[in-house]
């Protein structure tokens, strides 16, 4: 495995493994890696012949009071966790290696699929994300792109950018990874103190909740988004951010389940807001 910080170090590289007839796939983290990240990697190892990390903490996609400085990093091991899972390369770089002085362009989803769910609290943030993503893919070229469906909103805004630019890559989302408890495995939980880790679990029960509530015949839209805020609030600590059931692809608001839904959520425990979600498809 090697382990790059230059944009031209990372083509090198990528132009030999082509030559060598090999696909190329890419999976972009911020670091900090967890058996969620390892799993992306995994299936793009089942799925490409190369397979390029990129480690990069993105300062464009957090907010002004958002945990950029404290967010957590330990590139030496997650160098060690990417070689177990036998990654190719690792693209490190440096904030000015990504945007140099005088760096002012960006790529801008507009519209709905950008401006509820995440993006209403964090106006900002799906900006970064896809100027980011939109340079890394110019920079690794990827055959496929491999994101965690965790970040649902974030999977169907890169997948619109993609048709949208027409970027020749294909983006491949992969489950979920949830500890044994059922929480969803994040680089965030790292700042839960025990309590609030105990309480966090009303995230994933209450979308087990509502899957019962489906699987016995409910679809009202307002009757699964009552039981879910019920479940979330018999945690103390739990500070709802949004509730949400939305159509998957287009992410647009619902008033009964669809052929394919998406129920996402957000809630703080303390400073440390968790996402989470459940797609349910019902063809």
């Amino acid at each position: 495995m090697t382990v790059v910080k230059t944009i031209n170090e990372v083509r090198q590289f990528v132009k030999e493994a082509r030559l060598k007839g090999m696909t190329i796939g890419f999976v972009p983290t911020m670091g900090f890696l967890h058996e969620g990240h390892l799993s992306l990697m995994r299936e793009a190892k089942a799925q490409t012949d190369y397979v390029v990390v990129s480690i990069f903490v993105n300062p464009t996609q957090f907010g002004p009071t958002e945990d950029l400085a404290t967010y957590p990093r330990d590139l030496p091991r997650d160098q060690m966790l990417c070689e177990s899972v036998g990654v190719d390369l690792i693209f490190a770089p440096e904030v000015d290696e990504m945007y140099p002085a005088g760096h002012s362009t960006i790529v801008d989803c507009e519209g709905p699929i950008t401006k509820q769910l995440c993006g209403a609290s964090r106006p900002t943030h799906f900006k970064g994300v896809t100027s980011v993503v939109a340079k890394l893919f110019n920079i690794t070229l990827p055959d496929k792109a491999f994101f965690g469906q965790k970040d649902a909103q974030q999977v169907a805004v890169i997948e619109k950018m993609v048709k949208e630019l027409n970027f020749d890559v294909e983006i491949v989302p992969c489950p979920i990874v949830r500890e044994e408890d059922g929480l969803a495995m994040s680089s965030r939980n790292s700042y839960l103190d025990a309590e609030a880790r105990r309480q966090a679990l009303v995230l994933s029960q209450s979308l087990n909740a509502a899957k019962a509530s489906i699987d016995a015949g409910e679809t009202r839209v307002s009757e699964l988004i009552a039981l879910i805020r019920e479940t979330i609030q018999q945690a103390p600590m739990a500070e709802i951010d949004y509730v949400q059931i939305v159509d998957a692809t287009t992410l647009l608001a619902i008033d009964e389940l669809n052929d394919d839904t998406l129920i996402a959520l957000a809630v703080k425990f303390g400073k440390t807001r968790l996402i989470d979600n459940l797609r349910i498809r019902r063809r």
